[in-house]
């Protein structure tokens, strides 16, 4: 397997590739601190590619879609401190097949890639909540907060709708990439009762499978 890591910062760099060493052994990375170094290292043999946003070089998400451009058949995956649910739909919606936030633990971060390289799509909770939990930039913080609590009680009232309050708790542990065993053990519930309600999310969101639920709830946020 070879994965790309697009990062300006070093330590960022050798702690992605620590963690995702963990998927198989023998894992061949390509290193790039820039958008020269990322079109340069970029090839059509990559099994994955892992991108910063803000990055020297870089024109918002500019470089992404030249990446998908060039190497179309390349999953890329954006790893980004920004947590604004609408950059991370932004990038979604460019064809990025997951947005990982810089805040969330090597843990999820390690799924979300395996969900990726699996054929599916990660989705942040946080975009299901509509909740960042930064103050996004040149709003003030109290009306960032205010539009912040709105937006959360919009999707969730959507979300709420369709599902139950624990079909919910499932769907957001499902959205980040946790088998069912780990859900149960999140929520208290067994793995046969996990299964029981994905089994019913399935059913209220129309879809086939763990990845079409987690972006038709995605799909909630806008109707």
């Amino acid at each position: 397997m070879k994965i790309l890591i697009a990062d300006d910062h070093r330590l960022v760099i050798e702690a992605v590739k620590a963690k995702l060493s963990e998927i198989e052994p023998g894992i061949e990375f390509v290193l790039a601190m820039s958008v020269d170094e990322l079109f340069a290292g970029a090839s059509d043999d990559i099994d994955l590619a892992v991108i910063d946003l803000n990055m020297p070089g870089a024109d918002g998400q500019a470089h992404v879609d030249e990446i998908r451009r060039r190497h179309p058949a390349v999953p890329v995956i954006v790893l980004s401190g920004y947590e604004d649910p609408a950059i991370m739909r932004s990038a979604l919606e460019r064809g990025v097949l997951g947005f990982i936030p810089k805040a969330y633990s090597p843990e999820v971060m390690l799924s979300a890639v395996r969900l990726v390289l699996a054929g599916g799509v990660y989705v942040p909770p946080m975009m299901l909540a509509a909740v960042p939990p930064g103050i996004v930039a040149g709003v003030p913080a109290e009306a960032s907060q205010r539009a912040s609590a709105a937006a959360s009680a919009q999707t969730l009232e959507h979300l709420r709708n369709v599902l139950t309050e624990r079909q919910v708790e499932v769907l957001q542990l499902l959205s980040q990439g946790k088998p069912n065993k780990l859900i149960g053990r999140a929520l208290g519930i067994s793995e046969g009762t996990v299964k029981i309600h994905l089994a019913a999310i399935f059913r209220a969101l129309n879809v086939r499978n763990r990845t079409e639920a987690v972006v038709a709830a995605q799909s909630l946020t806008e109707a």
